[in-house]
């Protein structure tokens, strides 16, 4: 048992050591306060917002971007697909979308409407799709691109009720 070695005593743990007092200063002679620093000018104001609606139709068709006020009675600006390109199967592309909305957006500052809030419809109904078409989507980023801001995105697509009969007769679509 040469090889066990004897118990180490156990430390004691050191004593937080005392905090030493803080030095004395000498008082000084009475000095004038410090001036406050003076508050700096307030940020230039921004014009308010102006804000009207975009009410866009995206169909597989054709794009059609509508701008009106806020309450919807005096058109702003109105552009459509078949403005921008000679063919009429580019008129619901998203390329051609993205120039009509760059020129909806020229128009809306020209007017000093600096925000949108946009309305986006399909054909919708009992027979249409209830799907907006290519040139929706595209139209929405070129009109915040082009600096307006978009305020709320709403589908507004009419839905069907169940009041008119689907076409497709009683057998329906054959493919």
């Amino acid at each position: 048992m040469a090889d066990e070695k004897a118990p180490e005593p156990k430390k004691e743990a050191p004593k937080p050591a005392e905090k030493p007092a803080a030095p004395k200063t000498e008082a000084k002679p009475a000095e004038k306060p410090a001036a406050a620093p003076r508050p700096s000018a307030p940020p230039p104001r921004r014009p308010p917002m102006r804000w009207g609606v975009a009410h866009i139709l995206a169909s597989y068709n054709n794009t059609i971007i509508h701008v009106t006020d806020v309450t919807g009675s005096e058109t702003i600006a109105l552009v459509s697909g078949g403005q921008m390109v000679k063919s009429d199967r580019l008129e619901s592309s998203p390329t051609t979308a993205m120039s009509a909305a760059a020129k909806t957006a020229e128009i809306c500052r020209d007017k000093g409407v600096t925000g949108l809030h946009v309305k986006i419809r399909a054909p919708g109904g009992h027979n249409g799709p209830m799907h907006p078409g290519p040139g929706a989507q595209a139209a929405v980023r070129a009109l915040s691109r082009r600096g307006i801001r978009v305020g709320f995105i709403e589908d507004v697509t009419p839905m069907a009720h169940g009041g008119c009969r689907k076409k497709g007769g009683k057998r329906g679509r054959r493919v």
